[in-house]
């Protein structure tokens, strides 16, 4: 009996001192990162993690920084990381009457002006990817380098599988259950964004244009984004889908950091 309490005092100690690191985060929902900065109207959430050079992480639609979950703890070692909850989702504020790329986009320069950062380096996945693109477009200054994973320039069957299409514009036509946040974000995605590959070439800064081999976005459009953009890398994940920084995220943090590395030396 007293070996095993001695065993147990001793357990107990040990669980007390594990080291920060070993504790479990709960990216988007820790309100030790957490802050809030009003912005553009409303009231934009976001997380900050690390310290160095600002990284700002932009999550796919109706996600939240709970997306970069296997990211944010890799880049905090090399970057301050601000992983950032898009209007409409997450804990962030907006209306469902007013959504669009343009306007996330805008958030996002709006909320470094507020941070008094000059630019940052970017990371996008899916609808963050859009709206990377179009930060490097619309605040140029404000992106020193850009990386996009599963990012699309139309909404129609030139990049999405039409079967896809159809069953967004099921959902929402059909699905009369469903919540005025999901409607507007998935009527987002079949309206927008609209973004001609000609207007890609304003882009300036070094773009790393990612994709999984089997992604939700068709091959050909990933290239032609790709192609369009004069300082852009390409990297075609093998064996990964659209989630490939979920699917595979040892691979994808090494590639996005080897990139940024590599253009800042």
């Amino acid at each position: 009996m007293h070996t095993k309490l001695v065993f147990m005092t001793s357990l107990l100690l040990l669980m007390s001192n594990m080291p920060a690191a070993a504790q479990i985060t709960d990216y988007g929902n820790n309100p030790a990162a957490g802050h809030f900065a009003n912005v553009n109207g409303i009231r934009l959430y976001y997380e900050t993690y690390g310290s160095g050079c600002p990284l700002i992480m932009l999550h796919g639609n109706g996600g939240s920084i709970e997306a970069f979950s296997n990211q944010i703890p890799f880049f905090e070692k090399h970057f301050r990381v601000i992983a950032i909850d898009s209007r409409l989702q997450g804990k962030s504020g907006g209306s469902s009457d007013t959504i669009s790329y343009e306007l996330m986009a805008s958030d996002f320069c709006a909320l470094l002006n507020k941070l008094n950062i000059d630019s940052a380096y970017v990371l996008g996945w899916s609808d963050g990817g859009i709206n990377g693109l179009i930060m490097a477009m619309k605040c140029p200054g404000k992106v020193k380098m850009l990386a996009v994973s599963g990012a699309n320039t139309v909404p129609d069957s030139t990049a999405l599988p039409y079967s896809d299409i159809l069953w967004m514009r099921n959902f929402v036509e059909n699905d009369t259950s469903a919540a005025k946040t999901a409607i507007a974000l998935t009527n987002m995605m079949l309206e927008q964004p609209n973004i001609l590959f000609a207007d890609l070439a304003q882009i300036r800064c070094p773009v790393l244009v990612m994709a999984g081999d089997h992604d939700l976005i068709k091959a050909e459009h990933t290239l032609k984004i790709f192609q369009s953009i004069p300082c852009a890398s390409l990297c075609i994940f093998p064996d990964s889908h659209h989630d490939v920084c979920r699917q595979h995220p040892e691979m994808f943090n090494r590639t996005v950091m080897d990139f940024f590395s590599k253009k800042r030396q």
